[in-house]
């Protein structure tokens, strides 16, 4: 939320009116969702981690993303999430656009587990918006011997 002061050398329309074209001039791109270049913003989104005695549930927010636009990467211990939010332009005829807020978007998180993650058995959904992981720990391979030549 911003806030303008309203002083007593401030209230004219005029003193007014400049105080919002500098808001707009040096927020307008944050608030568009864009940088400074026209890029878009990256966002870092809210997750949860827990961990079971076979895993572990690592729930990510991602508002707007589509299931084929989220991509995940397992190396070892180390997840990396990234994510796109497509900006959809849905107009009738007649209609026209007066404000908007929501705009496309691109999404990336990565962390690091205690234990290292076993790709083929853990499995992701993406659900209202919240990417769901179960990532299966990685078992210990057993013992064995190697025959000398």
């Amino acid at each position: 939320m911003f806030l303008v002061p309203l002083t007593p050398a401030s209230r004219s329309a005029s003193a007014l009116g400049r105080s919002f074209e500098c808001l707009f001039d040096d927020s307008f791109q944050r608030v568009a969702g864009c940088g400074a270049d026209g890029e878009l913003e990256q966002r870092n989104p809210a997750l949860d981690v827990t961990e079971t005695e076979r895993g572990f549930r690592v729930s990510i927010e991602l508002p707007g993303v589509a299931k084929q636009d989220v991509k995940i990467d397992i190396d070892g211990r180390r997840v990396s999430v990234s994510a796109q939010a497509q900006q959809g332009e849905v107009k009738q005829d007649g209609e026209r656009l007066i404000y908007r807020e929501r705009s496309a978007a691109k999404f990336a998180r990565s962390l690091t587990l205690p234990e290292e993650v076993d790709q083929d058995a853990s499995l992701a959904r993406l659900e209202n918006g919240v990417l769901n992981l179960t990532l299966a720990k990685k078992r210990a391979t057993a013992a064995r011997q190697l025959a000398v030549n």
